[in-house]
């Protein structure tokens, strides 16, 4: 059976990070998140608050290429040993999106999009509640989601049997239990 990855994808506090880590988690997978790469490349703790706008700091456009080729590179080291693994970010590019659609054929893996979604009223709790977390690794901000959200380009490239829409409204345990249902029909865990 090819190795499997997972890439979960959405905007800002879609619950994507949640339902990433509790797959990996349950199924002791190899996890990699975007804001954790990015701090570490910059020499940050992963909490650590930037606080930089977007397109500065961090995340200019040049830093984030680096963090995303970065996943990369992590998924090509686990498939290449035929691990499943498990990527974190909002891959609100077709152009993004179509880098590891070929890293996947690469690899001869069996690739899953996962697209977490949420009601902005949702959003806007969950970046709140993120805000005053100490231990929240991710920046974003009710700004940066509104702006975020403006360029997102839905994944209608993507065939149907490699997207999954997931609303992530609801209790982390109920969800992961009903994304590791619908995956298992698809014999990917």
């Amino acid at each position: 059976m090819p190795a499997s990855l997972f890439v979960f994808m959405g905007l800002i506090a879609s619950g994507k990070s949640t339902l990433a880590g509790g797959l990996a988690k349950q199924f002791s997978l190899p996890y990699f998140n975007t804001d954790v790469v990015r701090k570490e490349l910059a020499g940050k703790a992963p909490e650590s608050r930037q606080g930089s706008p977007l397109n500065q700091g961090i995340y200019t456009p040049e830093f984030t290429r680096m963090t995303y080729d970065a996943l990369l590179d992590h998924a090509r080291r686990e498939l290449s040993c035929n691990q499943s693994v498990v990527l974190d970010g909002s891959y609100h590019k077709q152009s993004e999106r179509q880098r590891v659609v070929q890293c996947a054929a690469e690899c001869g893996a069996a690739l899953f999009f996962i697209l977490c979604q949420c009601d902005d009223k949702e959003t806007e709790r969950r970046l709140a509640m993120r805000a005053r977390n100490p231990q929240a690794v991710s920046d974003g901000t009710w700004e940066i989601f509104k702006r975020q959200k403006e360029g997102f380009e839905f994944p209608d490239e993507l065939p149907g049997h490699s997207l999954m829409v997931f609303d992530t409204k609801g209790s982390a345990p109920q969800l992961l239990q009903k994304l590791v249902s619908v995956l298992s029909e698809s014999h990917a865990v």
